[in-house]
């Protein structure tokens, strides 16, 4: 049974990594954007097999981590304009097709209302809610200038992340399917990691300053 599922994620990590060649950078934009909307297509199968042939010579890093920051904004930007135009009932009469429930808007509204602005930097590095945080800020009519900040700097982050992650894997071993195979499960940690490290330096930040503002409302009392 191993050896069997074992070889089938050798095939998908070779076709992976020849679809991402064939449609080229253009190709992980659209891709990214559409990762980034309401759709639901993991980012995860884009950018590590890019990361991968930029370390083969075949792609360009930098190039690879711009097309996907480009379509991660475009699709951030197409969830912002719908909620800010569209509105709520909207989102929820036809986000069902898409797998998105009321129950999961509930839950990015509250992230966004608790948390603040910030919400559209930190939960682009958490799953599940990455791809919708960005309709709560449309609803709550975020500064458009604000919003691209913080959504191209989580973006950004993670998008690096994915294809520092597949460049590595590339870097060490010749064949994609046994580089995935010897080097995934490590590499998937420290992806794991340093996302976590992300988070709880933000929330430690958070914290911090609502401590000093509870202090300088108190100051202020006296």
């Amino acid at each position: 049974m191993f050896e069997s599922v074992s070889i089938w994620m050798k095939e998908i990590t070779h076709w992976l990594a020849e679809t991402v060649l064939a449609i080229g950078y253009p190709g992980i934009v659209l891709l990214m954007a559409i990762e980034s909307s309401f759709i639901p297509f993991p980012s995860e199968i884009v950018v590590p097999p890019a990361g991968y042939l930029a370390a083969k010579g075949e792609m360009n890093l930098g190039l690879v981590i711009l097309a996907g920051l480009a379509g991660s904004m475009i699709g951030a930007y197409v969830n912002y304009y719908i909620a800010v135009y569209a509105g709520r009932p909207f989102i929820v009469k036809y986000g069902k097709y898409f797998l998105i429930t009321e129950e999961k808007l509930d839950k990015c509204e509250k992230y966004f209302q608790t948390h603040g602005e910030i919400t559209t930097f930190v939960a682009r590095l958490l799953p599940g809610i990455r791809q919708l945080i960005s309709f709560p800020a449309g609803l709550a009519r975020m500064n458009l200038a604000k919003f691209t900040f913080y959504t191209a700097l989580g973006a950004g982050i993670w998008t690096v992340i994915l294809a520092v992650f597949g460049y590595v894997i590339g870097r060490q071993s010749a064949n994609v399917e046994e580089a995935w195979t010897q080097y995934g499960g490590k590499i998937s940690l420290c992806l794991i990691v340093a996302m976590t490290l992300v988070v709880v330096g933000y929330i430690a930040w958070y914290r911090r300053k609502s401590r000093a503002q509870d202090t300088s409302a108190t100051e202020a009392g006296n």
